[in-house]
């Protein structure tokens, strides 16, 4: 076996974890603390024979983070980041970085990220966007009861303007979704659409005093566009779109 020491996050040096929790690796390691002063890692000794990557370990790694921001903060470190020994995690991560870490920590204090995440639904969309393109409207109208094969070019045509049509949506309902929450939120971050009709992709980091609050923004929000989109809220999760740190060795 050659081992290897994985990382998940960076948290307080008062957090315990359970001895049956278990992280990433077929079968899922044991999760382990090791303290340096204020500060400690969460970590596996893991196999280094096993790839690391599968969706699986993926997994593993979100649910420890989001499980140990219920009870204390903590800094996410990036899927996959591994040491060579238990004393490299103290020496290399912990004991150079150790002021940075506590910070952080102390910043992050009853806090928390959630995300919400909206796509349009199809057909009210296109709806939408013929009704005020009527040049799309036109294009729509030449491809009804033809052939595929002899509506190519115009498909294309279609396609490009109900393409910029919903991006022109998206970036205004995302606006609309950043005003709502600033004022009960400590900062925002706008994610990269997935799919070609999503109307927001928005993380949130808000205090645990103000989440009741921020669910009641969204809540109205999901209300308004309701038969327009479809609205979904995950969290409360591990600060990954704000402190996440790239691995190890980074400085």
């Amino acid at each position: 076996m050659s081992g290897g020491w994985y990382v998940y996050g960076i948290v307080g040096r008062d957090v315990e974890v359970l001895p049956e929790t278990r992280g990433i690796g077929e079968p899922p390691a044991k999760v382990e603390v090791i303290p340096c002063g204020d500060v400690a890692a969460l970590v596996s000794e893991i196999d280094l024979d096993q790839p690391i990557g599968r969706t699986a370990d993926l997994m593993a790694h979100k649910q420890l983070l989001d499980i140990t921001v219920l009870d204390a903060p903590v800094v996410p470190v990036r899927f996959g980041a591994v040491l060579d020994s238990r004393d490299a995690v103290t020496k290399e991560l912990l004991e150079p970085h150790h002021d940075e870490f506590s910070a952080a920590l102390r910043e992050l204090e009853d806090e928390r990220q959630y995300v919400l995440h909206a796509r349009y639904v199809e057909e009210p969309l296109m709806r939408e966007v013929l009704a005020a393109d009527p040049a799309a409207a036109e294009l729509a109208g030449r491809i009804r009861s033809r052939p595929e094969d002899s509506t190519r070019d115009i498909r294309l045509q279609l396609g490009e303007a109900v393409n910029a049509a919903v991006e022109q949506r998206r970036r205004a309902d995302t606006e609309a979704v950043v005003a709502a929450v600033t004022p009960v939120t400590i900062a925002t971050a706008v994610r990269e659409p997935t799919n070609e009709i999503d109307a927001a992709h928005v993380a949130m980091l808000v205090t645990t005093e103000r989440e009741s609050e921020l669910e009641r923004v969204l809540s109205g929000l999901a209300d308004q566009w309701d038969g327009r989109m479809i609205v979904r809220l995950t969290g409360p999760m591990a600060p990954y779109d704000f402190v996440v740190r790239t691995g190890p060795t980074s400085s």
